[in-house]
């Protein structure tokens, strides 16, 4: 872990622990940001990828889109013999 230590107070730069990562970054005047490239290379981000943004309250995250063709498969092996209730299709 790297961190800062200003007056009493921890500024935490940049962490990694298990399997989340947290990177300070700076918003610029045309409300842009950089991705750090620790992120862009454990999510495998390549230039021209689409990311949904969702915002709770007071926080924003940035959703990877996947293209649907990367997604075939992902079901396989998946459990279909689940009993059902009556009201359920």
């Amino acid at each position: 872990m790297t961190y800062e230590i200003m007056v009493d107070t921890v500024y935490v730069k940049h962490t990694q622990m298990r399997n989340w990562l947290m990177v300070t970054v700076t918003v610029s005047p045309k409300f842009q940001v950089v991705i750090p490239k620790a992120v862009r290379e454990r999510l495998g981000i390549r230039p021209g990828q689409k990311l949904q943004i969702l915002q709770f309250s007071d926080r924003i995250e940035f959703v990877l889109l996947q293209n649907i063709k990367s997604m075939k498969g992902f079901l396989k092996g998946i459990k279909t013999d689940v009993k059902r209730h009556k009201d359920r299709i």
